[in-house]
């Protein structure tokens, strides 16, 4: 059984107070599921007690394909039709207001790799018109558009690619470079003319690691009005050891310096509710990794950082930036505000 966050006692009221008036976004997260609808009450009940106004959800996974990858979208809209008192998708910048005001989670649809896409750029008008409005142009390998962390050679956009970052900018689609290698990120930063996203990453310079991303990547993708999401993952520390709050933090206040407050967010790579996966699943879900060569150095250690491995792990960020000196509109910021801000530009 993981190690839980406390359940609030050392939350300061101050924390408490600003997460209960904030927008509260995570940039790569998904809500408790299972396959058959309507969802139990239990885990409507972990939505509702986690005070998250909204989450980006990658959907199909890292390797479905076009019509796997539609039926997933049709669940998720089933799943907002079923509990319409709980859930509503996000498809347009109000909706993050609309979310908070009616006491919803509200349901960002993304993609992480671009198999479902296959090869065809058109296809980017049709999932925008789904309702799925941040994609990536690969996930860790390689696509017939770019190169992913782990490709190999680590070549960056094709020219195929190129005609992609084109017809998302035109389509109002966020370009997320979260598993996009060095190259990639830098040909999708001069080429796109809307803010690029890195929704869910961590910084090469407080752990080397494929998945964390070098200061000038950072620094390029704040400088064109991006933000950067901290993912609560094993990545953020070397292995063995499995990541604590202060790991996370050490992350989180370094894109800070280097990117300024701005564009700075919480993008988890989780699930809502706590990670609770046995070590049979774990090797199971690691096997299946290894075998698709998606796999990233040291996936070694359950994917949770301890103290955060709760669904109000924003409310616990939000409480350790106030604790290390950030102010109340800071912490404002990081914990969504920057986000959404972010998302309206690219929506506009």
């Amino acid at each position: 059984m993981p190690a839980l966050a406390a359940d609030g006692d050392n939350i300061s009221p101050k924390a408490r107070a600003l997460y209960g008036r904030a927008i509260v976004f995570d940039a790569n997260c998904g809500p408790p599921l299972q396959e058959k609808l309507p969802l139990p009450k239990e885990m409507l009940d972990i939505v509702r007690n986690s005070g998250v106004t909204a989450v980006k959800t990658s959907l199909a996974g890292t390797d479905a394909d076009f019509a796997d990858t539609v039926e997933e979208i049709a669940f998720f809209q089933r799943l907002v039709e079923a509990h319409p008192d709980v859930f509503l998708q996000v498809r347009e910048a109000d909706d993050f207001a609309r979310a908070k005001r009616e006491k919803k989670l509200g349901i960002l649809f993304s993609f992480e790799s671009a198999d479902m896409f296959e090869g065809k750029v058109e296809r980017i008008s049709l999932f925008r018109n789904l309702g799925v409005r941040v994609m990536q142009l690969s996930y860790n390998k390689t696509s017939p558009w770019a190169s992913g962390v782990m490709a190999d050679p680590p070549t960056g956009l094709t020219e195929l690619g190129r005609k992609a970052v084109a017809e998302m900018n035109a389509q109002g689609v966020a370009i997320d470079i979260s598993h996009a290698n060095e190259a990639t990120s830098k040909d999708v930063l001069a080429l796109s003319k809307m803010p690029a996203l890195i929704t869910h990453g961590g910084a090469k310079a407080v752990h080397e690691h494929p998945r964390n991303k070098s200061d000038e990547i950072l620094k390029a993708v704040a400088d064109r009005g991006g933000v950067i999401g901290i993912y609560d993952l094993p990545y953020l520390t070397a292995s063995p050891k499995q990541p604590a709050l202060d790991d996370y933090m050490a992350h989180m206040t370094h894109v800070l310096n280097v990117c300024g407050e701005d564009h700075v967010g919480v993008g988890s790579d989780s699930s809502l509710n706590a990670w609770d996966m046995s070590p049979e699943d774990f090797k199971k879900m690691e096997d299946y990794r290894h075998k698709t060569g998606v796999a990233a150095p040291e996936e070694d250690r359950p994917m949770y950082v301890e103290g955060l491995n709760t669904p109000r792990r924003i409310e616990v960020i939000a409480d350790a930036l106030l604790k290390r000196g950030y102010s109340a509109s800071v912490a404002e910021k990081v914990i969504g505000r920057n986000f959404v801000d972010a998302l309206t530009r690219i929506w506009a």
